[in-house]
């Protein structure tokens, strides 16, 4: 089952910092998410000044609850980056699955 993730970042002084801290561990983890399948789409959000703020994520995971268990071990969530997250059911169109494969 696909699910949109959306990561809102703190809006604290150090929230940028914090993200840039664990950034690389995030995309570690993200590779090796694509190479299970796990991982469809990402992306970062960025406010006027294109300063990352927050983050979408497609993710393809079985349940919700197996969404839960890899957002207990995301850097993001860990590194106190993301401070509001969203969750909910979607589907990717097929036409956008083909450029996936």
């Amino acid at each position: 089952m696909q699910f949109l993730v959306i990561g809102y970042d703190g809006t604290d002084e150090g929230a940028l910092e914090r993200r840039l801290a664990v950034r690389g561990e995030h995309m570690k983890l993200v590779e090796s998410m694509q190479k299970e399948g796990k991982d469809l789409y990402g992306l970062a959000i960025l406010d006027e000044n294109e300063k990352m703020i927050g983050s979408v994520m497609v993710v393809d995971f079985p349940t919700r609850e197996a969404v839960d268990e890899w957002l207990k071990i995301e850097p993001y969530v860990t590194g106190n980056v993301w401070q509001k997250i969203e969750v909910q059911p979607c589907k990717v169109a097929p036409p956008f699955m083909a450029l996936y494969k």
